[in-house]
């Protein structure tokens, strides 16, 4: 072999090597694996992460898990969580994060009743005798309730994540997760509960955020952008294409899953508009606008979680990596097939 040849030949494998390298990196859901964290697992399972330059690890959240911390003690790279709320608390609290794509729409967040009982209209739920809301629901979406649209404590029960009390009482509301927990109804109680999403009545806030560290945008801006990219793409595939992988994988980290309930929830998810609706329907899915942050913190000031002017809300997200109308191409080939 002369020399130039070998020269050649090394040179081609350092350009083969350096083409091969995936930046590693963790990313934190805010509970166990299930449909409403499709597409994430679906760029993992297809293989789009690897394409954007990445080697992803999901870490799932659940019960016992709180990856929150994680997050700004560099633990992690990016961490989902569920609404701006949480990205308030971390602005007004001084912790370096900032919200970098928000990958649903509308916040899932949902009152539920049974059918036939008068609850068919928003307005007719604050005339519930029991509310059935979990703590954090009460010191939250439920300030919003009171001052918005006239619900009164005086109704309210702990809700446990036991469908029991709500099954038994005709006349009871209960939270929900509207991708979630009217698929349980359904198959306990055998019965279609109403659903109203609070997102449907000026609850603006984005959900299923992605987080990460002010340092990681400011440092890693080619990560962060590889990133939000896969995971867009990830969820356009999971929603309209072929997840039958994403699910497989989502079922081995939860076995608790079923495949009909995930199918379930996909179809309530496009139902709905959680993922692909507003803005995200021109802009892409992920995207985000200053004004409607502004909007839900003014919702939330009013509501009296916040004082105005205490939260800095050019801290709270970046615009920096959506609106690039990222994944409509793909979505269109899709539904062209």
């Amino acid at each position: 072999m002369n020399t130039v040849f070998r020269f050649a030949a090394l040179a081609l494998m350092l350009t083969t090597g350096a083409a091969q390298a995936q930046d590693k990196v963790s990313f934190a859901t805010n509970w166990k694996a299930q449909a409403a964290h499709g597409g994430f697992y679906q760029a993992l399972a297809d293989g789009t992460y690897k394409k954007f330059g990445l080697d992803v690890t999901i870490l799932q959240g659940g019960p016992q898990v709180n990856n929150r911390p994680l997050l700004p003690a560099g633990r992690i790279d990016f961490l989902m969580t569920g609404n701006l709320l949480h990205s308030f608390d971390n602005v007004k609290n001084g912790v370096p994060t900032v919200v970098v794509a928000a990958m649903f729409q509308k916040d899932p967040q949902a009152l539920i009743a049974h059918p036939g009982q008068g609850y068919e209209k928003f307005e007719a739920l604050k005339s519930a005798p029991l509310a059935l809301i979990a703590k954090d629901g009460q010191f939250s979406w439920w300030q919003w309730l009171k001052v918005t649209h006239g619900f009164k404590d005086e109704v309210l029960k702990p809700y446990n994540y036991n469908l029991g009390p709500f099954l038994a009482n005709p006349k009871a509301i209960q939270q929900g997760y509207s991708v979630a927990e009217p698929i349980y109804v359904e198959n306990q109680g055998h019965f279609k509960p109403v659903v109203h999403l609070l997102a449907d009545h000026g609850f603006s806030t984005y959900s299923t955020v992605i987080e990460t560290r002010t340092d990681t945008v400011k440092n890693k801006p080619d990560l962060v952008q590889r990133f939000v990219d896969a995971s867009i793409i990830g969820w356009v595939n999971y929603l309209y294409g072929d997840r039958k992988a994403a699910n497989a994988m989502m079922m081995k980290d939860n076995p608790e899953m079923s495949l009909a309930e995930m199918e379930a929830s996909v179809a309530l998810m496009k139902q709905q508009g959680i993922v692909d609706s507003g803005e995200a329907v021109a802009r892409g899915i992920g995207a985000m606008s200053d004004a409607r942050v502004a909007d839900f913190y003014a919702q939330m000031v009013k509501a009296g979680l916040y004082k105005a002017g205490e939260v800095d809300l050019s801290k709270v997200a970046t615009l920096q990596f959506v609106n690039k109308r990222v994944g409509l191409d793909v979505k269109a080939k899709l539904a062209g097939r």
